[in-house]
């Protein structure tokens, strides 16, 4: 049996989720940012480094900086819903990256919160208690797990005996493929 679209989708789904959820969590901080009248100085979002962004003036530094994770797990699950109440064949891909974001941002600010790494310093140095980023991490993260309960089917997995939708698999490699090029062209420099 011929696997490779199962492979592509699989692969590629997972791929852009991570670049996806850089680009999206790194939006929200510059949304933040300008919301409060701040300017952003230099994003990255270059796929062989972890993204970031810096903000010049900030005049309120913890609205962006919780702006990144909770606009990082907002927008994808409204991408999904709105996917999902369309009824469009790719929606699978969606709840797939909104399970990704979730988890991944709840992770990043739950468990760094102990050792105050990159958000999580910001947070705690700027007045968050750290009982809000063990919550923020508690809520989205396992939320995550659950919107990535009984998809293996959607992959190819398990009685799907790697039969996918050969569509979605292309629509996922060229969101894929989109997001690898953005990410060469938002760099930081």
């Amino acid at each position: 049996m011929n696997r490779l679209h199962q492979v592509v989708l699989i692969v590629s789904t997972v791929l852009g989720s991570w670049l996806g959820m850089q680009a999206i969590h790194e939006c929200g901080h510059a949304f933040g940012a300008w919301l409060t009248g701040g300017r952003v100085a230099r994003m990255v979002l270059h796929p062989l480094t972890i993204s970031r962004t810096d903000v010049a003036d900030n005049p309120n530094p913890l609205v962006v900086v919780w702006a990144g994770p909770v606009f990082g797990v907002a927008v994808p699950l409204l991408l999904w819903a709105i996917v999902a109440a369309a009824r469009l064949p790719g929606a699978f891909v969606l709840r797939f990256f909104a399970g990704f974001c979730l988890l991944a941002n709840g992770l990043y600010i739950g468990v760094g919160s102990f050792d105050h790494v990159g958000d999580c310093g910001v947070m705690l140095q700027h007045g968050s208690p750290i009982w809000q980023l063990w919550l923020f991490g508690l809520l989205t993260a396992p939320a995550g797990l659950c919107l990535w309960h009984r998809q293996g089917r959607h992959f190819g997995l398990g009685s799907a005996n790697g039969e996918v939708s050969h569509s979605v698999t292309y629509g996922s490699l060229i969101v894929c493929v989109g997001l690898v090029v953005l990410g060469f062209i938002v760099d930081g420099e």
